[in-house]
């Protein structure tokens, strides 16, 4: 990793929604460049794109048998068991400090147990293809947000087009000019919900977490543990136990911890390492592709004319709000 990147861009890289975004907490900064890797960053970078893309419709699989609180519990017990067992091969602890734990606990719930929740409740009603298109809406509220919370992020001319750009980019999803007919408005409303977590997670992090002394690895085991934590006290008071547990629903939730959270973690944290934050965040835009795509070949979802061009409308402005002035 360049030694140029800051302890902020750090933190940020490091909070991507696995939607996505499986978000972590930032690490320590290293500015010694890791050895090559056996499979070459854009054939890691692909898989990664591919596996937070279908995460929505292993959601949507899931939610077809399982309540939500229990889709999302089990992907986050399956996700930490992924983290648990690299944590275990590379003999790494869990951090230590009763303030560490609190901002921990905080972020858990930011970053995992409520976002992870608000999208299985949202699938309940709307299309997996809407709910991965307003997952990709996170950077544009992260830019909203920073613009107030972070006196270091100063808005640019550039960045605040892009803001404008992304959010018109959402009324041509939404059908604005249609009276937003047909649109489900407590589905889409979570899913937006859940996408305005994932920055006030990252923010918060960057208060309180970043450049900690403890690893990544060790930081988000933590975190996605105590996330577990929270839906294992929450699911039990709003649901029961399934009558029958459903072969292909079953494996959705699984896949959906074993590697749409915990191994895309693992890969996430490798490509960081390998090509730098600012590489590594482009996976966010290939997300809603990919989501849109799975949901109308598998689940045969409707997609109308103005879903994929709002949503190209919304990665434009996004990466607009994610671009920076140039170092000479």
């Amino acid at each position: 990793m360049s030694s140029a990147t800051t302890e902020a861009d750090e933190a940020r890289a490091r909070t991507l929604p696995p939607v996505p975004p499986g978000a972590a907490p930032a690490g320590t900064t290293s500015a010694v460049r890791p050895p090559r890797r056996a499979v070459d960053w854009r054939i890691r970078f692909a898989v990664l794109s591919a596996v937070w893309g279908f995460s929505f419709l292993l959601i949507k699989v899931g939610t077809g048998a399982y309540a939500p609180f229990q889709v999302t519990f089990g992907r986050l017990f399956f996700g930490t068991a992924v983290l648990a067992v690299a944590m275990a091969v590379r003999r790494d602890r869990l951090p230590s400090g009763l303030r560490t734990w609190g901002h921990l606990t905080v972020a858990a719930f930011l970053l995992n147990a409520l976002p992870f929740s608000l999208f299985a409740y949202s699938e309940l009603t709307i299309p997996s293809t809407l709910a991965g298109i307003c997952n990709a809406t996170s950077p544009l509220w992260g830019m909203a947000l920073s613009l107030v919370a972070l006196s270091e992020d100063r808005p640019t001319r550039r960045r605040v087009a892009g803001l404008g750009i992304g959010f018109l980019g959402v009324l041509t999803v939404l059908g604005a000019w249609q009276g937003f007919s047909g649109l489900d408005f407590s589905g889409t409303a979570m899913a937006l919900l859940a996408s305005l977590s994932y920055p006030i997670g990252w923010i918060y992090v960057r208060r309180t977490l970043a450049g900690s002394s403890h690893s990544h690895l060790s930081l988000t085991g933590a975190q996605l543990g105590l996330a577990t934590v929270q839906l294992a006290v929450v699911t039990p008071l709003f649901t029961t136990v399934p009558d029958s547990f459903p072969l292909v629903p079953l494996l959705a939730v699984i896949a959906l911890g074993v590697l749409g959270t915990g191994l895309a973690l693992l890969v996430q944290y490798g490509l960081v390492a390998e090509v730098g934050p600012t590489t590594a965040q482009m996976v966010t835009y290939f997300i809603p592709v990919i989501a849109t795509a799975a949901g109308v070949a598998l689940l045969d979802e409707h997609l109308a004319w103005n879903t994929p061009v709002g949503a190209l409308i919304v990665l434009v402005g996004a990466a607009l709000t994610q671009s920076r002035p140039k170092r000479i």
